[in-house]
């Protein structure tokens, strides 16, 4: 216990020297020492202007003396407004009211963004407000972190941040985003606030101030997206529950939702962030970061200069900097898009039998691998494909549909062997390959459409085809692509002739595709769009007082585990994870892990006697997940985590045996993070000696798999 106390102590004096040092930190310098947890409240002003970088001559201003703004007398008596409810003292209000008038209408001058009450500035102020710093620092503060980590469009209905955060939904959770798209529940309607304020227009200031020290950690402004996802698909249980309700009723409930948190969910609602976000292709955040993030004046100022431009007058900015084969808008996304160069580098690295892993803070996870899936027609596959990918033709669907379900089956089967096997083609996230062809990937839209109705998990769809891989690849062709056919690839022949804008039109063999084909071309892409979201749409805890837990100490006792009691599982919204149940220093941990000996699997189970195996993912102190197995035999629970790039094979870093299992508890906001405590029972305490915390997806089975094992073995042990 000492120990910790004094690694915190450590750390937190590492961090005031780095931040004092004439030399500028930046927020990877932070995240090193403070490794995502929350920051001491005295370093919390200095750390957040190194995080975000305040010194840059852009968010540095004179703060105006004159207030002049059309709007106001608006300005005003929203501050006012917003004051009265803080319910500070009178004097105090006097200088909140100035420096949230003073520096709200300076960046209104400087930054020419309009106004408009409700627009989340207020909110997102408050916090730097409490950092008590002087006006022209917390203007700074204010500008840079509505610049890096506010995303444009939040003010549109339809604005892009919208149509990503329901792709991101859809994609590692279909159901949910089905159910919210019956009810006709777009995530503009209960998610607005918590983008245009970071959560702080709906948590208290101690949560959003812990919330934004890992996030402003994490330099990463996505991370927002991640942060809401959780929030929602940890609540499906209790939406879903709310089917009979009205509309309203459950745009209320969606919207509240952060404010249920508290101060010490923050690390687990974190952590769970950073895994979806290490689960989620990454394609989408090189391709929008520009777009989506900067400043907002200029990003609204373009977005007019475009739109109202003349043929003859030519408007650029980085935004448009950028692959020509990428989504013109992600509103007109079916699914997730993957660019070319992720994929083709997933694919090589699969090929290669390198693992697709990433590294953060010395610890290796693995991240995203594909399962790729060619819907082109089987000439264009056997004319030249990428060595991992799945042909799966898309004109089956509508031409034959018996053929096209064993053509689907044959492809979830080829998955799951390839996944058993550690083949370079296995990958829990399906990815489609059209032509890049409008007319031909209407078909493509509908094989994906179809796998979305069932609610597939982790779907995407590659942007611009097989012509965007084509190009990548560009002189490497023939050593990364099989069976390249110079003389009957498509894409080959339309270089060769010119005509790679207009390509020649491929002749169907049955006359009723080619008149389907037509009609589907002259569709408009967002008439497109509606008809396939139609397609996809339509188709206890115990009142009993708890034991008292302590931790060991050297004069203690140990008897025996506790006889004729029940192991306790419970659903426990009180307590909250305690480093100092955990290794004290994370690199002595993971230098001992990395010693373990590495196992295959099947042949570990059997000689263990094995009975009873879940996968999950494994939680560190420091926010990292490992993909591991939670593996149960009749007098021990083993926890085995995966070796990335090995498949079948894991180290078993936990032998616990079910006797020194004293406690299993989860947390109602988050069901499945289920924390075991092993110790002994001494009087009436639970003298805890270690713990694991593990995210079970199916945790509901797995823990009366786990308590129902605990007392058949209790059982023979007092036979």
């Amino acid at each position: 216990m000492a120990k910790s106390s004094d690694d915190e102590q450590e750390w937190m004096d590492d961090l005031e020297a780095s931040l004092l040092m004439i030399d500028a930190q930046t927020s990877s310098d932070v995240l090193r020492i403070c490794k995502g947890k929350p920051i001491n409240e005295s370093l919390r002003p200095l750390a957040w202007q190194k995080c975000l970088d305040v010194s840059h001559s852009s968010y540095n201003a004179p703060l105006s003396e004159i207030f002049d703004l059309p709007e106001q007398k608006l300005l005003r008596h929203d501050c006012q407004q917003f004051v009265a409810k803080l319910g500070n003292e009178d004097e105090d209000k006097v200088s909140v009211m100035s420096d949230l008038e003073t520096i709200l209408t300076t960046y209104r001058k400087i930054r020419n963004i309009n106004y408009e009450s409700g627009n989340g500035w207020l909110e997102l102020l408050l916090p730097l407000l409490a950092l008590k710093k002087p006006q022209n620092e917390t203007y700074a503060l204010f500008t840079a972190l509505r610049t890096q980590y506010i995303p444009n469009g939040c003010a549109h209905k339809s604005g892009d941040p919208f149509h990503l955060f329901r792709l991101l939904l859809l994609y590692h959770d279909p159901e949910l985003c089905s159910f919210l798209d019956t009810k006709k529940i777009t995530p503009d309607l209960y998610c607005r606030s918590w983008f245009q304020t970071l959560f702080a227009a709906n948590c208290n200031l101690t949560v959003v101030q812990a919330m934004w020290d890992v996030y402003f950690q994490q330099s990463e402004p996505f991370y927002l997206f991640f942060l809401s996802l959780v929030m929602i698909i940890n609540a499906k249980e209790q939406i879903m529950g709310l089917e009979t309700g009205s509309r309203d009723e459950l745009v209320e409930m969606l919207t509240n939702m952060p404010s249920q948190l508290e101060h010490d969910d923050v690390p687990d609602f974190c952590g769970l962030a950073h895994y979806y976000g290490l689960k989620t292709p990454s394609s989408f955040r090189k391709d929008l970061r520009y777009k989506m993030f900067g400043d907002e004046g200029f990003h609204n100022f373009m977005h007019e200069g475009i739109k109202n431009s003349s043929s003859s007058m030519t408007l650029t900015s980085p935004m448009d900097e950028k692959d020509p084969s990428l989504p013109q808008g992600i509103s007109q996304a079916l699914c997730l898009p993957v660019c070319a160069a992720e994929l083709v580098d997933s694919v090589s690295s699969s090929a290669s039998g390198a693992p697709l892993t990433n590294q953060e803070n010395e610890l290796i996870v693995e991240t995203v691998r594909f399962f790729l899936v060619d819907c082109r027609p089987a000439e264009q596959y056997n004319s030249g494909h990428l060595p991992t990918a799945f042909h799966l033709d898309s004109n089956l669907m509508l031409q034959e549909p018996a053929a096209f379900a064993t053509a689907v089956q044959g492809l979830l089967t080829a998955r799951r062997q390839a996944q058993a096997a550690g083949s370079a083609a296995a990958g829990d996230h399906l990815c489609f390959l059209g032509s890049g062809r409008n007319e031909e990937d209407q078909y493509t839209h509908m094989v994906v459409s179809s796998f979305l109705q069932k609610h597939t998990l982790h779907v995407s769809m590659l942007t611009g085809g097989f012509e965007a891989i084509h190009e990548y690849l560009g002189e490497t062709l023939s050593e990364n692509l099989e069976h390249h056919n110079l003389s009957s690839c498509l894409v080959c022949k339309s270089n060769s002739t010119s005509q790679i804008e207009s390509p020649p039109a491929q002749t169907p063999t049955v006359d009723i595709f080619s008149k389907l084909s037509a009609a589907v071309s002259k569709l408009k892409t967002s008439e497109v769009k509606g008809k396939l979201l139609d397609y996809i749409v339509n188709p206890s805890g115990s009142s009993a007082k708890p034991p008292v837990e302590r931790h060991v100490r050297a004069n203690d006792k140990l008897g025996r585990r506790y006889r004729n009691v029940a192991p306790v599982f419970s659903i426990d919204d009180d307590q909250e994870f305690d480093s100092s149940n955990v290794p004290a220093n994370d690199d002595e941990a993971t230098d001992e892990e990395s010693k373990r000996e590495i196992v295959n699997i099947n042949q570990w189970s059997k000689e263990n006697n094995v009975t009873a195996t879940f996968p999950c993912q494994e939680f560190k102190v420091n926010n990292m997940f490992f993909d591991s197995i939670l593996a149960l035999s009749e007098s021990f629970m083993y926890v085995l985590r995966l070796v990335p790039g090995r498949k079948g094979h894991a180290q078993v870093v936990a032998r616990r045996s079910l006797s020194s299992v004293v406690k299993i508890t989860s947390r109602r906001k988050h069901p499945n993070m289920i924390t075991f405590k092993y110790g002994v029972s001494q009087d009436d305490d639970l003298v805890i000696s270690d713990m694991d915390r593990l995210l079970i997806p199916n945790s509901t089975e797995a823990m009366k798999t786990v308590t129902k094992q605990i007392v058949n073995f209790l059982k023979t042990q007092d036979e």
